[in-house]
């Protein structure tokens, strides 16, 4: 198995490997209630995916009424606004999932009806809330594409105590029934809804064909929405001339990101690699996935929702500038790192990195030898070893060059 931090290799049974092996600790569920009933503001809901098709649906909230329960449910304004992890995880650790029962195909019940109210609606819910027991302190179970929350427990009953509100725009796509749910995501995202909400209501079953529409598992949602998104920019971006020879660098949360763009026909292709606090230069373990021009026909397995995600980062900016490209992108997690957070930290450092054009160039030789030396000083890193097994490289014909840093 691989650690959900670093993502090398370790034999430990554990979650983690032994350098993240605190990663538990840093996440405790705060303000344990006291009482079965109480008062909260939920920002969002989360559907589970063990059971699978009989699955829970949670609903968010922290234990009491706030006003700025927004907050804890908005990763594209943590990034905006450079939160750290500690922050992060203190307004997502103080999050009640509070759950019941359904089957992703289940009509007439009235809590699930609340639950797709609360997943519409463009600011959170107050809600009163009856649990059947009081909840425990349990460590999360975190994940590298979900966001983590603190302690569950069942749910007995709950009501709307103000009403959601409902963007005209999201109303529309939720009623229209005759509506695909791949047609019904892209309308909403084009519209202005960022992707964040729309997988929200794919997960509840809000979108898609009256008689298809499911429950969705958070967690398969998240990626399901990014894989639409992007091939539907892939569309848009083939139509664009090509761009330039160019490179971007940057970071989040130690998730650092060198991008490669070549002026070509569109291709995508991601490396993944951990690069320890005592690296002394040795090869790393890596990741990868790749995609030409005609697309995959297949799962990302080895990079698996990241890809998905840095991809719609990429397709976003190439949309933004009217251009086609081939873009290699290079992602390097540091122990800066400290616990997986979701897939969104990824996707947002992606599209930090491409604010930050370093230069642009005349010749994929010249990008090569700048992104080998760029690596070098910035992050001590011999990029040789991925530029050597690059797939997009191979087809521009770049080996003979990259053998010069052999």
């Amino acid at each position: 198995m691989r650690c959900l931090v670093c993502k090398i290799p370790t034999d430990n049974i554990s979650k983690y490997c032994n350098k993240h092996n605190s990663v538990e600790a840093l996440f405790r569920p705060a303000n344990l209630i006291s009482s079965n009933d109480f008062e909260g503001t939920s920002p969002s809901v989360f559907v589970g995916r063990f059971g699978y098709p009989n699955i829970s649906v949670g609903i968010l909230s922290p234990p009491e009424r706030r006003e700025d329960a927004w907050l804890y449910d908005s990763p594209s304004f943590w990034a905006e606004n450079s939160f750290e992890v500690k922050r992060i995880v203190g307004l997502r650790s103080s999050l009640l999932n509070s759950k019941f029962q359904s089957t992703v195909k289940q009509k007439n019940n009235k809590l699930l009806d609340m639950a797709k109210e609360i997943s519409m609606s463009n600011k959170p819910v107050d809600v009163d809330i009856s649990l059947d027991k009081l909840p425990k302190a349990s460590n999360q179970s975190l994940n590298d594409i979900t966001m983590p929350f603190g302690t569950s427990a069942l749910l007995r009953k709950f009501t709307l105590e103000s009403n959601p509100k409902i963007p005209i725009k999201v109303e529309k796509a939720v009623s229209d029934t005759d509506l695909k749910a791949t047609e019904a995501m892209f309308n909403l995202y084009e519209s202005g809804i960022n992707e964040h909400s729309i997988t929200g209501l794919l997960s509840v079953g809000n979108l898609g064909i009256k008689n298809s529409r499911k429950l969705v598992p958070t967690r398969w949602a998240i990626t399901a929405t990014q894989d639409s998104l992007g091939k539907q920019l892939i569309k848009q971006v083939k139509d664009f001339q090509t761009g330039n020879y160019e490179i971007y660098f940057g970071n989040y949360l130690g998730n650092y990101f060198l991008i490669l763009s070549f002026p070509s026909s569109w291709s995508y292709e991601l490396f993944e690699a951990y690069i320890p606090a005592n690296y002394n230069g040795a090869e790393l373990s890596f990741t990868t996935d790749h995609e030409f021009y005609e697309g995959r026909k297949s799962y990302a397995e080895n990079c698996a929702g990241g890809y998905y995600a840095a991809r719609l980062s990429v397709l976003e900016h190439l949309q933004t500038i009217k251009r086609q490209n081939s873009v290699l992108c290079l992602r390097f997690i540091t122990e800066e790192y400290t616990m997986p957070l979701g897939v969104w930290v990824m996707q947002n450092a992606c599209r930090n990195s491409l604010r930050n054009k370093q230069a642009e160039f005349s010749s994929k030789e010249e990008v090569v030898d700048f992104a080998f030396r760029f690596a070098l000083k910035q992050l001590k890193i011999n990029i040789y070893q991925f530029l050597r097994k690059s797939q997009i490289l191979a087809s521009n014909n770049s080996q003979k060059r990259l053998s010069s840093y052999f």
